[in-house]
């Protein structure tokens, strides 16, 4: 028990005594004291005592579909950043191939009675997943966000990049390079935001090409494409857009000679890839602080809104584009 009351004591930044008094439910601690504990407290994995389980800490859960693409980490930095600005403390759940389910974090998050949960891809972007664990969260009007474009009828509120413009402005920018054969490397078909992204652009069937968001998905999906005569390729991430130019190079062409390749993100380090890509900005500071904003105003008891904002992306045009080949 002391061991305990020193680690939560250190974590919160208060005494031992401080802890054992909001542990026992004493007066005499401030709100904010109190909050910090319990906080602490599940943070550090600890149960609380069973007259305070049924309250809710200022802990926010914040679930990542992986951290392998940069632009996870990129949004996680924002929104931790925003939470700490707003007095929550984060927990940070990522998933990785065969590691812990999107089902089992949520029971897990409601477990350690979080305020609300900020979703970054996951199950609710894909139209065929199961979705019925959200229900958990609804059943215990939890306040929820999720990032980028899903399913409609969970009722929750989604924050989001307009998908439509970001390839309006990739198709047009091709366009204008002269490609007249350009292709689309895509998600899975039942992904939300790549159905979106398909839905804006005038691009013939055999002129798709969908897989997972791996690197080495994306190199097999882009030769095919290449094979059948397409010089502007149009991807789903940044990663999917990587793969494609080591497709082109495994072909032997070049990058963007003969193949030019626009992503979508604008993660990290895309200005040190060789050649540096050119893709469609995802307004990430502004998306996470606009999901932390809208999470807080659910836990500070407004009503959530099912409405979806979209942010408008950005064209940034680098060196993996060029003109159509002759």
């Amino acid at each position: 028990m002391s061991k305990r009351l020193a680690e939560v004591a250190k974590k919160a930044g208060v005494s031992e005594a401080t802890v054992s008094r909001v542990l026992n439910g004493r007066a005499g601690v401030s709100e904010a004291t109190r909050a910090s504990v319990l906080t602490a407290l599940d943070v550090l994995g600890y149960e609380r005592p069973t007259k305070l389980r049924g309250e809710r800490g200022r802990l926010v859960g914040l679930v990542l579909p992986e951290l392998q693409n940069p632009i996870f980490p990129a949004l996680a930095e924002v929104v931790t950043a925003s939470l700490a600005q707003r007095g929550f403390t984060p927990a940070l759940c990522a998933r990785t191939i065969g590691g812990v389910p999107e089902r089992d974090y949520i029971e897990m998050l409601l477990d350690h009675q979080v305020s609300g949960v900020v979703f970054a891809g996951g199950s609710y972007a894909l139209a065929e997943a199961e979705h019925g664990h959200y229900r958990l969260l609804q059943d215990r009007r939890m306040p929820v966000v999720m990032v980028n474009g899903g399913v409609t009828d969970l009722g929750f509120p989604h924050i989001s990049t307009d998908d439509a413009v970001a390839v309006e402005q990739a198709y047009g920018h091709l366009l204008s390079l002269g490609h007249q054969r350009i292709g689309m490397v895509l998600g899975p078909e039942d992904h939300v935001p790549s159905r979106r992204k398909l839905a804006a652009a005038s691009i013939k069937e055999d002129a798709i090409e969908r897989t997972n968001f791996s690197m080495e998905s994306a190199r097999l999906a882009a030769s095919r494409l290449i094979q059948r005569g397409v010089t502007g390729l149009i991807c789903a991430s940044d990663v999917l857009a990587l793969g494609s130019i080591r497709a082109a190079r495994r072909l032997g062409l070049d990058v963007p000679d003969d193949i030019s390749v626009v992503g979508f993100d604008d993660s990290a380090l895309m200005t040190c890839t060789d050649p540096p890509l050119t893709t469609v900005r995802q307004p990430i500071e502004l998306m996470g602080q606009a999901a932390v904003d809208v999470l807080v105003n659910q836990i500070e008891g407004a009503a959530a809104t099912t409405d979806e904002l979209l942010f408008e992306p950005e064209l940034v045009v680098r060196g993996s584009t060029g003109p159509a080949p002759r």
